[in-house]
């Protein structure tokens, strides 16, 4: 369900970004959809990068927590022997 959340909430800000992008130029916001649905792509596909890179730098974390415990498993049987 992140996946999905994450990448939904992404395409709802794209297009929260283009409503606003076209009130800032006083145009119609509905006038031209085919730009809010590219929009909701492109922020959509940077939400889905941005889930992957999540998930993928907590891997990153945890194998650099069990590397760092066992180094100092290493310095403490070291200095006790």
């Amino acid at each position: 369900m992140g996946l999905l959340s994450n990448v939904v909430g992404f395409s709802l800000f794209g297009l929260m970004a283009r409503m606003g992008q076209l009130g800032i130029q006083r145009r119609n916001p509905l006038e031209n959809l085919g730009g809010h649905a590219l929009s909701m792509a492109i922020f959509g596909g940077a939400g889905y990068y941005a889930y992957k890179w999540d998930i993928r730098a907590a891997e990153l974390i945890a194998e650099k927590r069990v590397e760092i415990a066992a180094r100092r498993q290493g310095q403490r049987e070291g200095a006790e022997a």
